[in-house]
C-alpha cells in the first residue's frame, strides 16, 4: 500500500497593517506639504502669479476706473457679467489671485526655511576630503617638486585667500608623509540665491502690507486754481482704503491745480501731459506754506509715503444764467471725454435760481434751469449735428439742450453728474426750452427772459493720491532680489584638491615631493578647464607642469 503524502501549502504573506484614519491623514497632510514647499511647486505657482496679473493689465479695473468698467459690461451684455462674477474687473483684489498669493508666499517660506538651515550647516562644515584617486576628476595635474609636503601645502594655502580651506593628515593610500588639502569657494552664490527669494518674500509681504495700510483716492480738480485737501474719503471722488483702515487718520495733504497742457501729434495722438500744480504736506499745512511741483505722465509728486498721479485730463465747459431780475449763477463743471480720441464730451448742469427770488419753494423748484449736451474742444458742424475733429481746444463749442422746472436738486436722490433724469423729463416736470449751438460769448435767451450763455471751457485733471507707508520696503526688496540675483548668476562654486607626498628620491642633495592637484566645478563648466590651467599656475608657480591641459582629460 503506497502512502500518499499531501504537499504543504506555502505560507501566504500576512497583509500589511492597515493604516489608521488618523495615519492616513497625517501621510496626507505631510506629503501635501512636501509638494507644495518643493521649489517645482514655487516656479509654478511665480508662473501662475504672472499669468494672473494679465488680466489686470489688460481689462480695466475697478479701482483705477470705474467708469470704463461699467462702459466695457454695458458693450459686452453677454459676456461681461460673466467676466464681472469672475472678478476680472478687481484682479488683485479677486479671492483666486489672493490664493496663489497666499501659496507663492507660504511655498516660498516653505523652501527658503529648509536651505537656510543647509546653508548654515555647510558653512560650518570643513571641505569634504580630498578623494582617494584624483586621476579620475575631470581636472587633474600631477608634478614633482624640490620642497617638503608641509612646505608645499603652505604655499598653496597661502595663494588661495578667500577659499574655505581644511589640511589633513594623512590620505585614503597612506603613504608616510603624506597630507592633503581641501579648499572650497561659491559660497555666496546660494548665499545670492537665498538673499533672492528671501527677498522675494519680502517683496510680497511689503505689497501686501501696503495693501492693508495704504488707500488710493481719485479727484478731479479743474486747472484754475482749485484746490482739495486729503482729509476724509469725503474729498475724493472715489475712495479705497486698506482692510485695516475705516477712512479716518488720513495722511494730510492739499493739492491745487495752477495750469494743464497737452501736446498732441498732427493726428491727435497724445504726446506728454503737463500739470502745474502747488501742494502743502507735513509742516507747510501749519505754516500755511505752498510749494510749487509739476507733473507729468509716469513722474508723479513723490511726498513722504504719498505720490499724487496725472491719470487724465478732459474739459469742463462754464456758463452763466442770467435771469430776468438781472440776477445770476456761473458754475463751472467736468464733463466726461465720451470719445478718447476728439475728446468729444457729454455732461450737463443744474442751477437753482437766486434766493428770495421766488420766495415759496415749489415755485422755485419749478424754475431751475438745466443744461444737457455736447463740448467739442475742436468744433465741426454738419448741419446742426456737432462734432469734435481734434482733442485740442483750438475751436471750442457746444450743444446744448436747455430745460426748466424740477432739475432734482431738493429731492436728495442720487442723480448722474454727467446726464439729466430721464425720468423727470417724462414726467414733465422737466421740460426742454431750446436747443442750441453756441461759441465762447455766446447766448440764448429762452421765452421768460432768462439768458443762458456759454463762457468758456478750462481744462480739468484727474489726480490719484496713493499713500503706501511700506513702499520704501518694497523698493529695498526690489534691489536686494537684483543684487542676489546676480550674485547667483556670477559666483561660481568650485574645489580644488592637492595632495603631497615624498617621492622617495634625492637629486641634489634635496628630497623631491609628488604633488597632485585635482579640480572639480560644482556648478558652471564653462570655462573651468581654462581657470584651472591658470589656478594651477599660480598654485605651483615654476614648478608647474608646462601642458597641464593635457593631462586634465579623461575618458
Amino acid at each position: 500500500m503506497t502512502a500518499t503524502h499531501t504537499p504543504t501549502p506555502a505560507p501566504q504573506p500576512s497583509p500589511p497593517p492597515r493604516q489608521s484614519t488618523a495615519g492616513r491623514a497625517a501621510a496626507l497632510v505631510r506629503n501635501t506639504w512636501r509638494g507644495l514647499t518643493s521649489m517645482r511647486t514655487a516656479l509654478v505657482l511665480l508662473f501662475l502669479l504672472a499669468l494672473a496679473a494679465i488680466p489686470g493689465a489688460l481689462l480695466p479695473q475697478r479701482s483705477l476706473n470705474n467708469q470704463k468698467v461699467d462702459e466695457y459690461i454695458a458693450a459686452r451684455p453677454a459676456l461681461g457679467p460673466i467676466m464681472d462674477r469672475l472678478e476680472l474687473f478687481d484682479v488683485f483684489g479677486s479671492f483666486w489671485f489672493t490664493a496663489i498669493y497666499v501659496l507663492l508666499f507660504v511655498s516660498l517660506v516653505g523652501c527658503i526655511l529648509p536651505r537656510c538651515v543647509e546653508h548654515l550647516r555647510a558653512l560650518r562644515t570643513p571641505p569634504v576630503p580630498a578623494p582617494r584617486n584624483l586621476k579620475r576628476l575631470p581636472h587633474h595635474v600631477q608634478t614633482t617638486v624640490a620642497e617638503t609636503p608641509e612646505a608645499v601645502l603652505e604655499h598653496i594655502q597661502g595663494q588661495l585667500r578667500g577659499w574655505k580651506i581644511a589640511r589633513r593628515e594623512g590620505g585614503a593610500r597612506e603613504r608616510d608623509g603624506e597630507m592633503t588639502l581641501s579648499a572650497e569657494k561659491g559660497y555666496l552664490r546660494e548665499a545670492g540665491n537665498l538673499v533672492f527669494h528671501i527677498s522675494l518674500v519680502g517683496l510680497l509681504v511689503a505689497v501686501a502690507a501696503g495693501k492693508l495700510l495704504g488707500y488710493e483716492g481719485q479727484r478731479i480738480l479743474v486747472a484754475n486754481g482749485q484746490e482739495f485737501c486729503t482729509t476724509s474719503p469725503a474729498s475724493f471722488d472715489s475712495f479705497r482704503a486698506g482692510l485695516t483702515l475705516d477712512g479716518t487718520g488720513l495722511n494730510p495733504m492739499c493739492v491745487r491745480v495752477h495750469t494743464f497742457a497737452a501736446d498732441y501729434l498732427d493726428n491727435g495722438q497724445a504726446e506728454m501731459f503737463t500739470s502745474d500744480i502747488e501742494y502743502q504736506y507735513g509742516d507747510d499745512l501749519v505754516t500755511n506754506t505752498w510749494r510749487d511741483a509739476q507733473l507729468k505722465v509716469n513722474h508723479p509728486l513723490r511726498v513722504g509715503s504719498d505720490r499724487v498721479y496725472l491719470q487724465g485730463h478732459g474739459y469742463a465747459p462754464t456758463f452763466t444764467v442770467t435771469w430776468p431780475n438781472g440776477e445770476t449763477r456761473t458754475e463751472t463743471l467736468q464733463w466726461a471725454p465720451d470719445d478718447a480720441t476728439t475728446f468729444l464730451s457729454s455732461g450737463a448742469m443744474r442751477f437753482d435760481p437766486p434766493g428770495g427770488m421766488f420766495p415759496d419753494a415749489d415755485e422755485r423748484r419749478k424754475n431751475q434751469i438745466a443744461i444737457e449736451g455736447l463740448f467739442a474742444p475742436t468744433a465741426s458742424f454738419h448741419g446742426t449735428l456737432l462734432t469734435s475733429i481734434f482733442p485740442a481746444m483750438t475751436d471750442p463749442a457746444v450743444a446744448i439742450d436747455i430745460y426748466k422746472g424740477d432739475s432734482g436738486l431738493d429731492t436728495g436722490s442720487p442723480q448722474s453728474l454727467f446726464s439729466l433724469s430721464k425720468e423727470l423729463i417724462n414726467q414733465g416736470r422737466l421740460v426742454k426750452q431750446d436747443r442750441v449751438n453756441l461759441r465762447p460769448g455766446e447766448s440764448v435767451t429762452l421765452a421768460d427772459g432768462t439768458e443762458v450763455r456759454f463762457d468758456k471751457a478750462t481744462d480739468f485733471v484727474n489726480l490719484q493720491v496713493s499713500h503706501d507707508p511700506v513702499q520704501q520696503w518694497v523698493l529695498v526688496a526690489a534691489i536686494s532680489m537684483m543684487i542676489g540675483l546676480l550674485v547667483s548668476l556670477l559666483v561660481k562654486r568650485r574645489r580644488v584638491w592637492a595632495r603631497a607626498y615624498p617621492d622617495g628620491t634625492v637629486i641634489d642633495g634635496e628630497r623631491r615631493t609628488v604633488v597632485e592637484l585635482g579640480g572639480l566645478a560644482r556648478t558652471d563648466q564653462a570655462g573651468w578647464g581654462d581657470e584651472f590651467d591658470r589656478l594651477v599656475e599660480r598654485l605651483l608657480g615654476d614648478n608647474a607642469p608646462s601642458a597641464p591641459a593635457a593631462q586634465e582629460k579623461k575618458n
